[in-house]
Parts: structure tokens; C-alpha cells; sequence
């Protein structure tokens, strides 16, 4: 029997975030969320009077918050973060206050609470560069940027916590692509969608580095499934999750068919940036039969129906939509 009822999602109003809390709560899970809310007031209104739903404005790395919101919780899924490198990089030492340190003590409050299970959102960015095509959960970590090192630093910090009351579970993710509430066109599948419908053309920089990528419906439910699964299957464990691994051209031309109808000009540019990440996810297929339900395609179809249907105003300009842009206009500290 599931004994998960009560779920703190930090960074539930983030991209991620905008997606899974409806979804909990159409599941009757009695959500809080805890976020600072930088990319709008709005991103949870289709869900905002919903009972079951309890909304806190805070800063994770404020531990008395911690303190008061944790007590009753069941499972925290952790999404809060600086979530990208350039967004890191603006403020290193912000980054590292938000994705390591305020970490420590979540874990920490959330073990004398008696959080039951928690499950953490990493990256696959933590592999670094591997010349192998499927790279997999047991492979060495090997972080390029702050961002990725500190996503590893975590993931050690969890899995020594672990008890028998106390089950981590850890989630290498690929890039997340499509639609939510609370939308990002800063990522690689977004952009080249964005700029085919409104530009009417596609950079490209580079083109035959490798990005894994997976539909944030697939994320979002993987997530759910985590809460609701045997903890004895989880606990402890690390799983990559990526739909499909495709060089970013293979991408670009993807939006093209898609978003372009073909007519889309594609722009070859070069690029100093080597990161080429390609994951296997045979391991949570085999201990957790879980496999993508949604594909690249649909993503891209998903925002180029939210275009056309009015749903992401001034697409190009409006901050909101680009982590890096909002944090500096922010000054957060």
C-alpha cells in the first residue's frame, strides 16, 4: 500500500514544476510548493483553488522556512535549482548557495522530519563527455561546469543519507522539451521550435554534438511513478531518463518537418562548446519497465499548437522565458 499522501515539490512553479503539480493533484495528492516565484505569480492558476493545494513564496535556502513547511511531508521531489550553466555562471557563488548548500539542509530537515522518500532531479550533464554511445548509471562522473559538478556533489551527499526510513532516489535527466505553464525557450529543443515558427529560420552551432532529450510529460509522470512505486524498487538507486539522443542538425531538421512545414532555412554556424551528452536508459526500462510515452515530435507539436493558440505572448523578447535574461533583470542574491 502507498503510504504517500502529503508531496513537497521545490520548484514547483518552474518549468518542470507548472507541469507535475496539476498532475499530482489530479491524482489527489495534497501538494506544497515551495518557490520563489521569479518567472511569474501565475504559473499553477489553473490549479491555484484546488484545496489540496498549498503555495508558499520562499527561498529553500532559508532553513527556517524549511523547518516550518517540512513537518507531514511524505515525499519531496526536489526541482528547485539555478538550472542550467549560463545561469549558473552569471553568479557562481548564487549557484552554489541554491544547488548545493541550501541542499544540505533540505536533506538534513527532511530526514528529521521523517520525509520517507526523496527523489532528486540531477542531470545527465553530470557524465561530462564519454566517447561511448550508451552511457550508463555506473559510469564515472565526470563534470564540466559548476552547474553539472554540483549536481554530482549532491547526488553523493543523498545516497550517504540513505536509511531504512530515509529512501533517496536520483534521476539523470536529459534536457526537457516542450510545453508547460511555465515555459522555457532557452533550451535546445524550444529554441530551434521558436525561432523556426517566428523567425522563420534556425541556427545552428555546430550541429553534430549530441543532446538527449526528453517530453515533459514523460519527466512529469516518471516523477509521479517514483512517489507511487515500492520504495524497495528505488531506494538508493540512479536512473538516467532520456527519450532520444540526436545530434542537435538531426534536431534542427526535425523542427523543420514540424514546425516549418520544410520551408524553414537552416543556418550552419560554428561552435567552441564541446559538449556532446548521449545517455542510456535500459536500466529504469529493465528494473522499472518504464519507457517514454511521448516523443520529440510531440514536444515540438505541443509548442507549435501553443503558439498558434496564443499561449506564449512576445515569444522573443519577454524575459520570462530565458533564465538568464530574468536572473539578471532579478539581481538575485
Amino acid at each position: 500500500m502507498n503510504e504517500i499522501r502529503n508531496i513537497l515539490v521545490t520548484g514547483g512553479a518552474g518549468y518542470v514544476g507548472s507541469e507535475l503539480v496539476p498532475k499530482l493533484l489530479a491524482k489527489e495528492y495534497n501538494v506544497k510548493v515551495i518557490d520563489l516565484y521569479l518567472y511569474g505569480d501565475n504559473t499553477l492558476d489553473t490549479v491555484k483553488d484546488n484545496p489540496d493545494l498549498i503555495q508558499v513564496r520562499g527561498d529553500i535556502r532559508d532553513r527556517e522556512l524549511l523547518e516550518r513547511e517540512l513537518p507531514g511531508t511524505d515525499c519531496v521531489i526536489h526541482l528547485a535549482c539555478i538550472s542550467n550553466d549560463p545561469s549558473f555562471e552569471l553568479d557562481p557563488q548564487l549557484g552554489k548557495s541554491i544547488n548545493y548548500d541550501a541542499f544540505l539542509d533540505l536533506v538534513q530537515v527532511s530526514k528529521q522530519n521523517r520525509v520517507q522518500r526523496f527523489i532528486y532531479a540531477s542531470s545527465s550533464s553530470v557524465y561530462g563527455i564519454k566517447d561511448v554511445e550508451n552511457v550508463t548509471e555506473d559510469m564515472s562522473l565526470e563534470p564540466l561546469t559548476d552547474y553539472s559538478k554540483y549536481k554530482a556533489l549532491c547526488e553523493e551527499v543523498l545516497l550517504k543519507e540513505q536509511t531504512p526510513d530515509f529512501s533517496p532516489v536520483i534521476v539523470r535527466s536529459a534536457t526537457v522539451c516542450g510545453y508547460a505553464p511555465r515555459l522555457r525557450l532557452d533550451v535546445v529543443v524550444n529554441i530551434l521550435t521558436n525561432h523556426a515558427v517566428n523567425t522563420g529560420h534556425i541556427k545552428v552551432l555546430g550541429g553534430t554534438q549530441k543532446r538527449p532529450n526528453i517530453n515533459i510529460q514523460d519527466i512529469t509522470d516518471l516523477y509521479i511513478r517514483l512517489a507511487e512505486i515500492p520504495v524497495e524498487m528505488i531506494a538508493g538507486k540512479v536512473f538516467n531518463a532520456g527519450g532520444e539522443n540526436h545530434s542537435v542538425l538531426e534536431l534542427a531538421e526535425m523542427v523543420k518537418r514540424i514546425a516549418g512545414k520544410g520551408r524553414i532555412e537552416v543556418i550552419h554556424e560554428a561552435t567552441n562548446d564541446p559538449r556532446s551528452y548521449h545517455i542510456s536508459s535500459t536500466k529504469i526500462r529493465r528494473e522499472l519497465g518504464w519507457t517514454p510515452q511521448y516523443s520529440i515530435e510531440d514536444a515540438i507539436k505541443s509548442l507549435c499548437d501553443a503558439f498558434e493558440g496564443g499561449k506564449i505572448p512576445n515569444p522573443m523578447d519577454d524575459i520570462r522565458y530565458y533564465n538568464v535574461k530574468a536572473m539578471k533583470a532579478m539581481q538575485l542574491n
